[in-house]
């Protein structure tokens, strides 16, 4: 049964499947798409006017990724030309173009489309999706039998709203909306945040511009970086020497994955984050002004909020004379300056937000079977939540990549969405192979799953005891973080669970017509012996 949807426009003709992201995650879907279900009937429908999500609408000064670039790209597309270790934002979109074009994705991308709302058609086994043409303003429906969210959560700002905007006379803009046209030499900057944005942005327009008033909110813990340049020698070997780039990026891995362990309320994890939290103080007092120590010196623990890395030196351009950096709360804008709330006035030529971005990708209206919608499900978990972070019980054929619960706070994004990609894959391959019309993720499983990954989360840094956007502003609830390692993750989205699933499958084919696999004897031993590794690296956690 379909709920009523008053849809508008025309409609395009059936897809089988329907990407709503042109980042990361919709790329890496549509390779294994073409790859592994052999399909090439799908279409990867992006608001933005261009590809490549979170490195499309971020091109502000400095810009840049903050995990090493060998585990920062894709396992089935590395990349041996990376300029540094920790690239900025043009190589990593170049990068993404290419793999786009070399795996012929480019084709499937279609821009400037906004997803607006879907609905599920049980006697079709199909999603009706309305979408809007953002250039001429028309909707359109499009129908499909898999329907992929791959929507970002670092992409749309968040721009809070200040006294006194209007009647602003200079430029404000959002990092995430960076102005190319933006001059800002011999100006006077006013930046508003202090994550990582800001401190990319800083050290980058800070010799241009006549002065720079950074306003902070909540204190952040600084890491000394590790960045430094990729040589040519290494660039060759990594192109000629087979096997050496995948070495290295195993080894970034591994090393990565032994920062886990500190974030779990365990007597180890609280020796870890103790040394961690030390080498971040002795970097701010060896590095930054004395006169800034309390504003830099957080009171939350390390990774309740996310860590900022310091590649771009902005603890060291605290020194010079044209930055102010201050905690006095905004409250107003005047033409050309801000009032604070000490009654301070500040010269403003230009505003720079740096204040985040705004977790509106599961406001999409999402009615799945028998008028059951997605804000139905976030109050029936008190959160928005999603079984193994990519299906909800009710809304058949419809999966998230990097949905609730997928965020790693230690390792790389990417190697995360291709796990869940490979997930769908698993769980969808009857669909793509004739099988099966539908597949949907039984309530019992979802409901097993969020009391585990609630509990689990509840022995981590990762709660609402601080101001950190991992937390649901509404229910006080963490939705971001995965709270197990990152081999765990690996074998759970690999291996076993197809109980947990329920198909409705085609006239003559069988229900056991499919089967997630039974692991070999050397598949076994390879878990078991990375398993071994892992513990030597990270020791053994003590409660």
């Amino acid at each position: 049964m379909m709920a009523s949807s008053p849809f508008l426009g025309p409609k395009r003709p059936f897809v089988k499947t329907i990407i709503i992201g042109a980042g990361f995650s919709g790329l890496a879907m549509g390779c294994k798409l073409k790859a592994v279900a052999k399909s090439d009937d799908f279409v990867i429908y992006d608001q933005a006017d261009g590809a490549g999500g979170t490195w499309w609408a971020n091109k502000y000064p400095g810009c840049g990724v903050d995990i090493p670039a060998v585990l920062y790209s894709l396992s089935f597309a590395p990349n041996p030309s990376f300029s540094r270790l920790f690239p900025k934002q043009k190589e990593i979109l170049q990068y993404f173009n290419d793999v786009a074009d070399r795996f012929d994705v480019t084709r499937h991308f279609c821009f400037n489309i906004r997803w607006e709302r879907a609905y599920w058609q049980d006697e079709s086994s199909t999603w009706l999706v309305e979408m809007k043409d953002l250039t001429s303003g028309q909707a359109f429906q499009h129908e499909c039998s898999v329907l992929i969210s791959a929507v970002g959560g670092v992409s749309i700002p968040n721009i809070p709203k200040l006294q006194g905007m209007d009647g602003f006379e200079g430029d404000i803009v959002h990092t995430a909306r960076w102005k190319d046209d933006l001059a800002l030499k011999n100006k006077d900057v006013v930046v508003i945040g202090n994550g990582s944005s800001a401190s990319q942005l800083i050290p980058t327009i800070i010799k241009d511009a006549k002065s720079v008033t950074q306003f902070i909110r909540t204190p952040q813990h600084y890491m000394k970086s590790q960045d430094r340049a990729v040589g040519s020698l290494w660039t060759l070997l990594f192109r000629f020497v087979p096997g050496l780039l995948r070495l290295i990026r195993a080894a970034t891995f591994l090393y990565l994955e032994t920062s886990h362990a500190q974030f779990n309320l365990t007597r180890y994890g609280a020796e870890m984050r103790a040394k961690s939290l030390q080498l971040s103080d002795l970097y701010v007092r060896m590095t930054a002004p004395v006169k800034y120590w309390g504003l830099l010196t957080p009171a939350h623990d390390l990774g309740c909020k996310r860590r900022v890395f310091d590649n771009d030196n902005y603890l060291e351009c605290l020194n010079r004379d044209n930055i102010h950096l201050t905690d006095d709360p905004i409250i107003a804008i005047e033409p050309r300056s801000v009032l604070t709330n000490s009654g301070l006035s500040y010269p403003a030529d230009t505003i720079v937000f740096a204040t985040g971005f705004s977790l509106s990708q599961f406001d999409s209206l999402l009615v799945g079977r028998y008028g059951y919608t997605r804000e139905m499900h976030r109050k029936t978990y008190g959160t928005v939540e999603a079984f193994k972070t990519v299906a909800m019980a009710g809304f058949p054929n419809f999966f998230y990549i990097l949905g609730p619960h997928s965020g790693k706070g230690h390792t790389s994004t990417l190697y995360a969405a291709e796990n869940f990609v490979d997930l769908i894959l698993r769980v969808t391959k009857p669909i793509f192979e004739g099988k099966a019309s539908s597949v949907e993720v039984k309530f019992a499983a979802e409901q097993r799953f969020h009391f585990e990954i609630q509990g689990a989360l509840k022995n981590t840094v990762f709660t609402g005891l601080c101001n950190s956007w991992y937390i649901d502003g509404k229910t006080g609830k963490n939705w971001f973080i995965y709270p197990w390692n990152s081999l765990i993750l690996w074998f759970s989205t690999h291996f076993g669970g197809g109980s947990d699933w329920t198909y409705n499958y085609n006239t003559r084919t069988k229900a056991n017509g499919f089967h997630f696999g039974i692991l070999s004897v050397s598949t076994t031993v390879t878990i078991l012996l990375l398993g071994r590794i892992l513990l030597a690296l990270v020791g053994t956690n003590k409660t």
